[in-house]
């Protein structure tokens, strides 16, 4: 009943108010028929209150995402199933659903008309331009009476995530190099002779179980061979973001690290549909939700994509290198760079030492702290390929107004320790 009372609307207050004026002016006055007036006015929002307060409404809701993984500036669609499972009537809904502002403003909906069994279904759609990952809800809900009298709240808790990824483009196929590498062996061993079998067994390594011990193969090429893991062949790459916030420059979507992830991002798509295992890793390390998977995995790019668009400006002095070593396992390496310091040298320079094959985009940043486009602009990233060549590194450069497919083509005629002519011109 407190509660009721709690939620008088202001024009159940003012009823409240005038029912009370009207009963003591009618005392006053000697007015009977006033006084009855009155105690209608007065009598009308309390048992307004009392009738919703007692009342024992069951609300149920169902909200579903569609899809819970979308590309920036796509929409995807809010389902709302809202069902009424008790016995009495629950009056006129007010419904809000909680958006985040990114996505949109807030829906509101009125409902009515609602008795025991009904049920309602509304969808509407959210869209964000910035990466991330969201989340959708609760809802409120206000149960008012049709004079609009009384009006109580209440709050799902449920709610669902939206996860934004970054905007991707496609791009052509280039030279990439790098060796074929995996999670068990690499190439099936060839043989001149032999039957179809023996394509499923390598040379025997130091630590193999004995168990798996090919002995017919063993006869017939003179040293021990065992049958091949079970597990399929595949391209390794491994994709590299300084997301450092040293390293970048800019605000929100026109800084550099939004164009340094949307770039990984596309370069991930592409990796992993030319049949790439793709992991990512970020200033702050390895992130152990893309480690090596399969080659039916790698297809999938959903967890990169998730990954990238959470990455967030990191405050750290110095890239963490302790992801490299064998579980590098060789390969492609390819990196997404801004600002490169002296100290970012030696470990530049490790990064290549551990894999078979280094790309690198370094990104113009001082061109999106100070918002130059102009093409004849000097840049940053032209004296950090050369630097970035030196070490051994294919390297381009990247600037504000540059086409990510242009920059990618021009990366893949770039020979190792070779400076491409449009950056080796700019740092003359």
């Amino acid at each position: 009943m407190r509660e009721a009372l709690a939620g008088l609307t202001i024009r159940g207050r003012s009823f409240v108010a005038a029912g009370v004026t009207a009963v003591v002016c009618a005392v006053l006055l000697g007015q009977p028929a006033l006084t009855r007036v009155g105690v209608l006015v007065l009598a009308l929002p309390l048992i307004t209150a009392v009738v919703i307060g007692r009342s024992r409404y069951r609300l149920a809701l169902v909200r579903t995402v569609t899809p819970q993984l979308v590309a920036a500036g796509q929409p995807a669609r809010v389902s709302l199933t809202l069902t009424n499972e008790g016995r009495t009537p629950s009056g006129v809904l007010l419904l809000e659903d909680q958006v985040p502002y990114v996505l949109g403003t807030r829906p509101r909906f009125v409902l009515e008309g609602i008795g025991h069994g009904w049920r309602r279904h509304v969808t509407y759609q959210v869209r964000s331009d910035v990466r991330g990952r969201f989340e959708i809800g609760p809802m409120s809900v206000r149960v008012s009476d049709p004079f609009g009298l009384v009006e109580l709240g209440r709050a799902f808790q449920t709610m669902v995530p939206l996860t934004v990824t970054p905007r991707t483009v496609a791009l052509s196929a280039i030279p990439l190099g790098g060796g074929w590498t995996g999670s068990g062996d690499n190439r099936p061993r060839a043989f001149a002779v032999g039957s179809a079998e023996d394509v499923t067994v390598r040379e025997y390594r130091q630590g193999d179980d004995l168990r798996r011990v090919h002995w017919r193969s063993s006869a017939r090429v003179g040293e021990l061979m065992v049958r091949r893991e079970e597990q399929p062949w595949q391209s390794r790459a491994t994709l590299f973001i300084d997301n450092r916030s040293r390293a970048h420059r800019g605000q929100g979507l026109a800084s550099s690290l939004e164009a340094a992830v949307a770039a990984a991002a596309s370069i991930a798509v592409h990796l992993s549909q030319r049949g790439f295992a793709v992991r990512l890793v970020t200033a702050a390390g390895e992130d152990p939700a893309n480690a090596w998977h399969s080659r039916e995995a790698a297809l999938n790019t959903g967890p990169l994509l998730e990954s990238l668009a959470v990455v967030q400006p990191l405050r750290a002095p110095a890239l963490d290198t302790g992801w490299l070593g064998e579980s590098t396992g060789g390969g492609l390496l390819v990196a997404v760079l801004g600002s490169i310091e002296q100290h970012d040298l030696p470990v530049l320079r490790r990064m290549q030492h551990h894999t078979e094959a280094a790309l690198a985009i370094a990104l113009d940043v001082d061109a999106w702290a100070h918002g130059a486009t102009s093409e004849a602009t000097p840049t940053a990233a032209a004296g950090a390929v050369p630097v970035l060549a030196r070490h051994g590194w294919r390297a381009v450069g990247l600037r504000p107004r540059d086409r990510l497919q242009s920059v990618w083509e021009e990366l893949g005629r770039v020979q190792a320790g070779g400076v491409p002519s449009r950056h080796a011109e700019a740092a003359r």
